[in-house]
């Protein structure tokens, strides 16, 4: 049997122990590295759908403005009139009218 050097064996033990005790130190470095990384991810993906949902409110909101721009005015202005001739008063009032004639 050979004999090694004490300070050969030393060497060997502490450089051992040290990679032993910097490896938690190592793995948890680790993690949070890989969990900034996703959070950035997280972060990224949430900005992206709300430019998406800002481009479809945008799109929405011409879409309509659009449809009311292409109303006719004329045809609009017609329809309004009928609305407001087509009351109950105004037919209670020409029947009355019409009653009043025959009678006299």
């Amino acid at each position: 049997m050979s004999s090694v050097n004490e300070q050969v064996t030393d060497a060997v033990t502490q450089s051992n122990v040290k990679v032993l005790g910097e490896s938690p130190a190592f793995a948890m470095s680790a993690m949070y590295q890989a969990l900034g990384h996703s959070t950035g991810i997280l972060f990224e993906n949430a900005i992206g759908a709300q430019q998406q949902q800002n481009t479809l409110a945008m799109a929405a909101s011409n879409q309509g403005v659009l449809q009311i721009y292409s109303v006719d005015t004329t045809a609009a202005a017609g329809a309004t009139e009928k609305v407001g001739q087509t009351g109950i008063a105004d037919n209670l009032s020409s029947m009355m009218a019409l009653a009043e004639l025959f009678q006299s």
